[in-house]
């Protein structure tokens, strides 16, 4: 399909995971990428590849925490590309610990990247779609958002929130406008590099000998961009073809 040629895609958490591995693929595939996240150095050097490979990518330092950040990054794309027909709201962490080690700054970070993180993106992406007339919200959320398991329990808490303001969203925004949630299960990238509970840590590195690469998420993230106009893929779930839950 030619339906990704040409658009224009924000994405956060371009630094690494699903957000690089969807920059990357959707580049290929002709689209103009706009890369946030904190870590601009490996912003810049992801965009600077992409360019060199005849893809189109511009960045920006992005704490999606802030709202003015966010509407920033979006500014970004309009004054470059005049339009934005994807937000890509992909930043997340994931600092799993028991709900006893009362580890309250971690569930405040989560709540702030996981959730405020997606309504900020929401906040100020949704009046420039409105005014175009078009445009689509990839929120990623993951299969917390359908469960909860140990040391997860904020961390499956914001999830479910990204699942219950996407299907908000979708009602809400009518014609024109695109929702979709991707919820995947373990996929290989830095999330578990947050958890500072050792027994969780220890939880999580079993947990993820059966992960799937970024790149699977990012097909995923292609193929409901690709469709067209009149056809709305709402959720996508996503796991390891070994996994039980």
């Amino acid at each position: 399909m030619s339906n990704v040629k040409g658009k224009v895609v924000a994405i956060t958490g371009a630094s690494s995971g699903i957000g690089e591995a969807a920059a990357r693929l959707l580049a290929h595939h002709g689209a103009h990428v706009v890369l946030g996240a904190r870590r601009t150095d490996r912003l810049e050097k992801l965009a600077s590849a992409l360019n060199g490979e005849g893809g189109s990518a511009v960045y920006q330092s992005l704490n999606v925490a802030h709202l003015d950040q966010m509407e920033s990054f979006i500014d970004l794309a309009v004054s470059q590309f005049g339009r934005i027909d994807v937000m890509l709201n992909n930043a997340g962490v994931m600092p799993l610990s028991p709900l006893e080690a009362l580890k309250v700054g971690e569930w405040n970070r989560m709540i702030d990247v996981n959730i405020r993180g997606v309504l900020h993106g929401i906040a100020a992406g949704l009046p420039v779609m409105q005014k175009q007339g078009f445009g689509q919200f990839i929120n990623i959320a993951s299969i917390g958002a359908y469960e909860v398991s140990p040391t997860a329990a904020v961390y499956c808490a914001t999830k479910h929130a990204v699942r219950a303001i996407s299907e908000g969203l979708r009602q809400e925004v009518g014609s024109g406008i695109r929702v979709t949630q991707i919820s995947p299960g373990v996929t290989d990238s830095e999330l578990a590099d947050s958890i500072s509970d050792d027994t969780a840590r220890q939880v999580m590195k079993e947990y993820r000998r059966i992960s799937i690469p970024a790149t699977s998420i990012a097909h995923a993230i292609l193929y409901a961009i690709e469709q067209p106009p009149e056809v709305d893929v709402n959720e996508i779930i996503i796991r390891p073809t070994a996994s039980s839950v």
